[in-house]
């Protein structure tokens, strides 16, 4: 289908049945135009032919130009009039290019009450696991139990002497006992290693 200034892009018929199709409801209000001749980027008058063709339909239609892509981006009001563009324009030749029109898939997030950006985690204790630095949509902060700590087995190692072996188990015919060491506390902080100097070697007599 060839197009010019002059020739009539939208007919009623054609809307009319758009308008009453009311599974268009859903349909995105804005097309992206590929194959865009480079005349329509450089040329006004040819931009405005351009521009002139889609607002046949809705006269507050807007444009977004992208020259290194080729690509236009038109937005309509309402999903009716994007979907009477797309019928009519679609492999339409436009300044000596045949143009394909699509929807344009919607920017907005589903859930309005959403602004759109990942909301940081719920302020939970967490013990062991941090967030990522940069989480991906959809983590979940995993729910961890507080570390068990057994306060009787420290309150018995605390009373085991230092320096000296202590049996928890004792030994059989077959398997040996367990023994626990405990370390001797470290001396005062100030008491430094002597370092006993190396003798230099002597000179052989010439």
């Amino acid at each position: 289908m060839d197009l010019d200034e002059n020739s009539p892009v939208y007919d009623s018929s054609t809307f009319d049945n758009v308008e009453d199709d009311a599974m268009l409801i859903d349909l995105p209000t804005s097309l992206i135009i590929t194959n865009v001749g480079s005349r329509i980027f450089n040329d006004e008058n040819e931009k405005k032919r351009f521009e002139g063709l889609f607002r046949y339909c809705e006269d507050e239609a807007t444009f977004q130009y992208f020259k290194s892509f080729r690509r236009v981006r038109v937005n309509f009001v309402s999903s009716e009039a994007a979907a009477a563009a797309r019928i009519q324009l679609h492999q339409a030749t436009v300044a000596d290019e045949r143009i394909n029109c699509y929807f344009a898939q919607p920017t907005a997030p589903k859930d309005e009450a959403d602004d759109g950006h990942l909301q940081p985690p719920a302020r939970e204790k967490q013990f062991l696991i941090s967030p990522p630095a940069s989480p991906p949509v959809g983590w979940e902060p995993v729910e961890e139990a507080e570390p068990c700590i057994n306060y009787d087995l420290l309150a018995a190692v605390a009373n085991l002497a230092p320096g000296e072996a202590h049996e928890l188990h004792p030994a059989t015919e077959d398997k040996p006992g367990i023994f626990v060491h405990i370390c001797e506390a470290p001396g005062p902080k100030d008491e430094k290693p002597a370092i006993v100097q190396t003798r230099c070697p002597d000179r052989p007599v010439s």
